[in-house]
C-alpha cells in the first residue's frame, strides 16, 4: 500500500506538472512567432545573476528538486564554458559597455569561481567597466565580486568575511537511534568518504587532511581577493581573524567595498556610465545572460574548420553504472561516448573535463578501460580538471597524456570502500518485523541485498576486505602506470605513500606528481593540440545535452529518472517542501548510498566551507 501511494501521488503530480510544462511550451511558442531573431541593442550592459548551477556544459545537469519555486527548472543552464566564451564575446561586441553583476548567489566550487574571476579581468583589460552590487555578499559571492572595479553594498547590508571553516554532517547518532549498522570497509587510512556512518566525528587523519585543503584554498582565496583589491593577504587575514567587517559601513572601511548604495543609486550609476543620465527618456539597455545566450549561442562553438578534431568529453557529477542520468557519468554511456570518438578517422585527441567526486569503482574502470583504447589508437587524452576531480574522478583521468588542475582544484583521493547498511534493529525493534533465513551454503546470505538484514560475522568481513584491497590494489596500479607511461615516472611506491585516499588541492597535486600543470580548460585544449600536431582543429562537445524544451517534454522518459517531473523527482521536490532544502539533501545522499552497489571510489559526504 506504501508503495502504490507513493507512486499513485508521484504519477498524480507527474501529470499536474506535465501540463504545467507543456503549457509553458505552448507559451513561448507563441511569444516566439512575429519576434525575429533576438539582438544585442546599441549601448546594452551585461548582467550576471548567478541563481541556478553552473554546470561545466550547457545543460548538462541534473534538474534541481530542492529548489521549491522550481525556477531553476526553466531556461537554459548556461555552462562554465559558454559563460566564459560569452564574456569574451562581450569584451569585442561594441554594442556591449560594460558588465554588472547582482551577485545574490554564486552555485559552484571555488575553481568554478577562479576562472569567472579571469574572465572578468580579461573583460575589464579591454577598457570595460564591471561593477557589482549586493544587499549582502557571501564568502564566495565576495570572491567573485572582487574581480569587479567597483564593488557596492547595499548601506543595511552585509559582507561575510571571517574566514573559512569546514563543516561535514555526520549521520551515525541517527543511525544508531532508528536502528541502522553501517556495515563498512575501506582501504587507505585517509579514505574519510565513510565517516560521517562509522562516527560521529572526524578522523585525526581526516581532520588533518580538511584542515591542510581548506587552509590552503584560504590562502589562495586572500591571494586572489588581495590582488584586485590591493589588500596584502596578511593584512586581509587580520581584517577577517578580528571579525572587523560586522556591517556595510565596515566594508568601505577596511577597503573591500567602495561605497554603499541603494538599487536606484546604482541604476544611475549605470545610466552615467553609458551615457544616458541626463536624458530621462531614455531606457537602460541591459540584456541577461540568458538572452546574450540566446543571441549568441550559434556563434560560440562555431567553426569554419573541416578535418582534424578535438573531443571534449565533459564529465560531471557522480560516476554511476550504466547509463545515468543528465548531470552524471554512466559507465556504460561514458564508454560508448569514447568508443565511438576513438572510431571517428577526424578525432586526434579527446580532453576529458572532470567534475566529479567519483562514484562506483566499476563504472570508473569501464571508462578507463575505453580512454586506454583510444590511446592505443594514438589518439592523444588529456584531462582538464574543474572544482573537483578525486576518487572515480581521479581515477578516470589517470592513464591520461597530460593533467591540468586548477590551483583550488581538490583532487586524489585515491582509496575504495563498501558500505553494506545492516537494517535489521530498525525492523524488529521499530517496526515489529522479523526474518528468518534458510541457506544452501555459509556464505548463502552475502549475495544480492541478503547483508541489508543481517550481520557479516568476521569471516564475511574478511572476504569484502579482501574484494576491497583488491580493487584498491588496482587503482594504484592505473595510477602508477598512467602518470609513468605520460613521463612522470611514478613508481607504485609513491602511490602508496600519495594513496591512503587523501585529498589533496590542485597545486599541491602538481608537486606530488598527480598532475602536470596547473591551467583551465583552455590550456588543456591547447596542449592536446600540440601533443596531436595540430595547428587547425575544430571543437567538438561531448555528450550531448537538452534543450530546455527538451528537458521539459522529458519528464516521462524512463531512460531517465532524473529528469524534470520525474516521479523520483517529485519525491525529492515533496521531501524538500517538507523537511527543508538541507535535510531533504542529507536524506537524499544516505539514498544514494544505500543504493551504491560494488566498491565505491568517491567522495559522499560534502565538506560545506562557510
Amino acid at each position: 500500500m506504501k508503495t502504490f501511494l507513493r507512486e499513485f501521488f508521484a504519477s498524480f503530480l507527474g501529470i499536474i506538472f506535465g501540463m504545467l510544462a507543456i503549457g509553458l511550451i505552448v507559451v513561448l511558442i507563441i511569444s516566439s512567432i512575429g519576434s525575429g531573431k533576438p539582438k544585442t541593442k546599441p549601448n546594452s550592459i551585461l548582467k550576471l545573476t548567478f541563481a541556478k548551477p553552473i554546470p561545466e556544459l550547457t545543460n548538462n545537469v541534473e534538474s534541481d528538486p530542492y529548489s521549491l519555486d522550481f525556477s531553476g527548472l526553466f531556461g537554459e543552464n548556461i555552462g562554465l564554458d559558454d559563460i566564459r566564451k560569452l564574456i569574451n564575446h562581450a569584451k569585442t561586441d561594441p554594442n556591449i559597455k560594460g558588465i554588472y553583476m547582482d551577485l545574490e548567489g554564486a552555485p559552484g566550487g571555488f575553481a568554478t569561481m577562479k576562472k569567472l574571476h579571469e574572465s572578468l579581468d580579461s573583460f575589464k583589460a579591454a577598457g570595460k567597466f564591471v561593477i557589482s552590487y549586493s544587499t549582502a555578499y557571501s564568502q564566495k559571492t565576495y570572491y567573485l565580486a572582487s574581480a569587479a572595479e567597483k564593488v557596492y553594498l547595499h548601506p543595511m547590508g552585509g559582507l561575510e568575511f571571517m574566514g573559512f571553516a569546514g563543516q561535514i554532517m555526520y549521520f551515525k547518532g541517527l543511525m544508531d537511534k532508528v536502528g541502522v549498522k553501517a556495515q563498512i570497509y575501506y582501504a587507505g587510512r585517509f579514505k574519510s568518504a565513510t565517516e560521517p556512518f562509522r562516527r560521529s566525528d572526524m578522523s585525526p587523519e581526516n581532520r588533518k587532511q580538511v584542515s591542510e585543503y581548506i587552509g590552503g584554498a584560504y590562502r589562495q582565496y586572500l591571494e586572489v581577493i588581495g590582488k584586485s583589491r590591493k589588500i596584502s593577504p596578511d593584512s586581509l587575514y587580520a581584517i577577517a581573524d578580528n571579525a572587523l567587517i560586522r556591517n556595510a559601513n565596515d566594508a568601505v572601511k577596511y577597503g573591500l567595498a567602495d561605497g554603499l548604495k541603494y538599487k536606484d543609486e546604482i541604476i544611475d550609476d549605470l545610466r552615467k556610465r553609458v551615457g544616458i543620465a541626463d536624458d530621462k527618456k531614455k531606457e537602460l539597455e541591459v540584456v541577461s545572460l540568458e538572452k546574450y545566450y540566446e543571441i549568441n549561442k550559434s556563434k560560440l562553438n562555431k567553426s569554419k574548420v573541416k578535418g582534424s578534431k578535438i573531443a571534449v568529453v565533459y564529465a560531471e557529477g557522480s560516476i554511476v553504472d550504466g547509463e545515468g542520468g543528465q548531470g552524471s557519468i554512466g559507465g556504460d554511456k561514458y564508454a560508448k561516448i569514447i568508443r565511438d570518438l576513438r572510431k571517428e578517422d577526424d578525432v586526434k585527441a579527446i580532453v576529458l573535463r572532470v567534475n566529479s567526486g567519483g562514484g562506483s569503482a566499476l563504472a570508473s574502470e569501464i571508462i578507463w578501460r575505453e580512454i586506454e583504447k583510444a590511446k592505443e589508437k594514438g589518439i592523444k587524452v588529456v584531462t582538464s580538471m574543474g572544482d573537483v576531480a578525486a576518487s572515480g574522478g581521479y581515477y578516470i583521468a589517470a592513464n591520461s597524456n597530460k593533467i591540468y588542475a586548477e590551483t583550488n582544484t581538490i583532487t586524489g583521493s585515491i582509496g575504495v570502500f563498501g558500505m553494506i547498511p545492516n537494517t535489521r534493529e530498525l525492523y524488529e525493534k521499530h517496526m515489529g518485523l522479523t526474518m528468518d533465513t534458510v541457506k544452501t551454503g555459509r556464505f548463502s546470505t552475502m549475495s544480492s541485498d541478503g547483508g541489508m538484514f543481517y550481520a557479516f560475522n568476521d569471516e564475511e568481513g574478511k572476504i569484502i576486505t579482501q574484494s576491497i584491497e583488491e580493487i584498491y590494489d588496482i587503482f594504484k596500479n592505473r595510477v602508477s602506470e598512467g602518470r609513468t607511461k605520460s613521463g612522470r615516472d611514478m613508481p607504485r611506491a609513491h602511490v602508496d605513500t600519495i594513496a591512503e585516499g587523501r585529498v589533496w588541492l590542485g597545486n599541491v597535486a602538481k608537486e606530488i606528481g598527480l598532475v602536470d600543470e596547473l591551467g583551465g580548460l583552455d590550456d588543456a585544449i591547447k596542449a592536446a593540440a600540440k601533443l596531436a600536431n595540430l595547428t587547425d582543429y575544430k571543437i567538438s562537445s561531448f555528450p550531448k545535452t537538452k534543450s530546455f524544451e527538451e528537458t521539459l517534454m522529458s519528464f516521462g522518459d524512463d531512460d531517465n529518472k532524473k529528469a524534470a517531473f520525474s516521479p523520483e523527482f517529485i519525491q525529492d521536490a515533496i521531501s524538500a517542501s517538507i523537511f527543508g532544502e538541507d535535510l531533504a539533501k542529507l536524506l537524499r545522499t544516505i539514498r544514494e548510498i544505500k543504493d551504491c552497489k560494488g566498491a565505491q571510489a568517491r567522495m559522499p559526504y560534502e565538506v560545506i566551507i562557510r
